[in-house]
């Protein structure tokens, strides 16, 4: 007999179609053995977040966000880590019923999973460059401000520069902002972190002997960017390293339980590594015949 559903989780965003989130959290349930978990996703924008959130019933454990919620969810939680508040993004939602209604706490992971995969190669950081200036660039900068970096910032926008330039400041980070069309020798810095849409960074060009490039990018991947840095001598990660770390974060939130990141990391990197795959293949056109 199947067990009834005594827990929900999903993830949240517009588009959000293409997320591997469902296939990495239903793989560490299954391996978790939390039968009675469920994990879905649905296409919500911002205008229809406080909606979906005031219709959730006592089942529902968490939440992941991505884009365009990061941000918007804020004035909708009752609670908020003092990292997510400070970096003005939250891609995980904790939900706790207190006997009356669900009490939504939030918490940023992408912090710690982009923090994770920079000291599982490198330890420490003390220098280190993003490129981009939006939301997942201020996790980058607060991940590299963790690790003890002095993080230069290649914006594409003066406006968004400037709000992260507050951020950094916020969170005590030594920060430096220069312009897209004159990044000096930002690239040469020991790591590089890559925050910018697909197709973005497509023309940069990656300096002789680089070093570590970060790339949140994952689908299409690899990116031209990625490929360079790799015929250049550097080593690369793509996202969906960061995506699993970040997700093994929001499990152990969500469940409450203190798991073994060290095999779980793999595991979901398997995992997504798999479903990307797995997409591209529905993708190519059938061979000739």
């Amino acid at each position: 007999m199947t067990p009834a559903v005594r827990h929900r989780a999903a993830v949240l965003g517009s588009p959000v179609a293409h997320s591997l989130s469902p296939a990495l959290h239903r793989a560490a349930y299954r391996t978790l053995g939390l039968d009675d978990w469920t994990y879905d996703s649905f296409d919500v924008d911002g205008a229809s977040l406080p909606g979906f959130l005031d219709s959730l019933g006592e089942e529902w454990a968490g939440l992941s966000l991505t884009m365009p919620l990061k941000a918007t969810v804020l004035p909708l939680l009752d609670t908020v880590a003092p990292l997510a508040r400070g970096v003005g993004a939250v891609n995980t939602v904790v939900l706790r019923w207190d006997g009356r209604r669900l009490v939504r706490h939030g918490e940023n992971t992408d912090v710690s999973g982009l923090a994770g995969t920079v000291r599982a190669r490198m330890g420490a950081a003390p220098t280190a460059t993003v490129l981009g200036a939006g939301a997942t660039a201020r996790s980058a900068v607060a991940a590299l401000g963790t690790l003890g970096a002095h993080v230069v910032v290649v914006a594409r926008s003066p406006g968004r520069a400037r709000e992260l330039s507050a951020v950094g400041e916020a969170l005590g980070v030594s920060l430096e902002v220069r312009p897209w069309q004159e990044p000096g020798d930002a690239f040469g810095a020991p790591v590089v972190v890559n925050t910018t849409p697909p197709g973005a960074a497509d023309l940069l060009e990656a300096p002789a002997g680089p070093g570590l490039l970060v790339d949140v990018v994952y689908a299409p991947w690899p990116t031209r960017l990625a490929n360079a840095w790799s015929a250049a001598g550097g080593t690369v990660v793509g996202g969906v390293e960061l995506l699993a770390r970040q997700a093994a974060g929001q499990l152990q939130l969500m469940t409450g339980q203190a798991l073994d990141e060290a095999s779980l990391v793999p595991l979901l990197l398997s995992v997504g590594e798999q479903a990307l795959e797995a997409a591209r293949r529905s993708e190519r056109p059938d061979p000739p015949r």
